[in-house]
């Protein structure tokens, strides 16, 4: 009777692994280690992804033509097996990015259980070394990670009170961070949901003499009627 075309676009899994990558345990991957699996499924995301393009498909393209025979434009094997890699792939990401945003937010629960910020909260220098923790978390790239540039500050704004320059790099704005922006658009959200409330502002900036790079954490506070557009005063771009 042939081949059943209502089973046609569901993904077969294999009953063995299904790739060359043994399962890893990424709950005992240390931060570094899960910025390098990090980077190697998003690699292979894109290969395959790259694959769908050949054939002019994606995850959702239809493999049967309008009666309901298999198209024989593409090779229907090998769209089902990708789409299959890239499930796996898709749900090992996600506990990844899990792990990873739990080691953040540790990290920063630390931080402010650390020695060195006065009850006004003014920051003052701590001789207390840097634990391992801290230093692999550094090592990584995780903290500090620069997702946005200040592409223009306009005069009497808040951005502009606050000491924002052109061409500062942001590292943090509030709770948002390089892992979890979203193109900007989480920096958005916090906007709005801080009118009229301070948020600290990370950023590195070159030092004038152009050696160098300086390390800021500003208090920025959202408003409206300071005589000009939004509530920020200034333009970000994401890097």
């Amino acid at each position: 009777m042939g081949i059943p075309m209502d089973d046609i676009h569901a993904p077969t899994v294999a009953s063995g692994p299904s790739s060359g990558h043994s399962a890893r345990d990424v709950s005992k991957l240390s931060m570094p280690e899960l910025m390098q699996e990090k980077e190697r499924i998003e690699t292979e995301l894109s290969a395959l992804s790259s694959v769908l393009n050949s054939h002019g498909v994606t995850m959702r393209s239809t493999l049967t033509t309008f009666d309901g025979y298999p198209r024989d434009d593409i090779d229907i094997a090998q769209v089902r097996t990708t789409r299959v890699r890239i499930i796996h792939l898709r749900n090992d990401h996600k506990e990844v990015m899990t792990h990873i945003e739990k080691g953040l937010h540790d990290h920063f629960a630390r931080l402010q259980n650390t020695p060195g910020t006065t009850t006004n909260g003014t920051s003052v220098p701590s001789s207390a070394p840097t634990s391992v923790t801290d230093n692999s978390i550094a090592d990584a790239g995780i903290l500090g990670t620069p997702f946005a540039r200040v592409n223009s500050v306009e005069p009497g704004s808040p951005a502009h009170q606050a000491g924002l320059k052109t061409g500062d790099l942001v590292r943090g704005f509030g709770s948002v961070h390089w892992l979890n922006h979203e193109r900007l658009s989480k920096v958005a959200e916090a906007v709005q949901q801080n009118e009229g409330r301070p948020l600290s502002v990370k950023v590195a900036r070159k030092n004038e003499s152009g050696s160098g790079t300086a390390e800021l954490d500003l208090q920025l506070t959202p408003r409206r009627n300071w005589g000009g557009r939004g509530l920020l005063g200034c333009h970000l771009v994401p890097l």
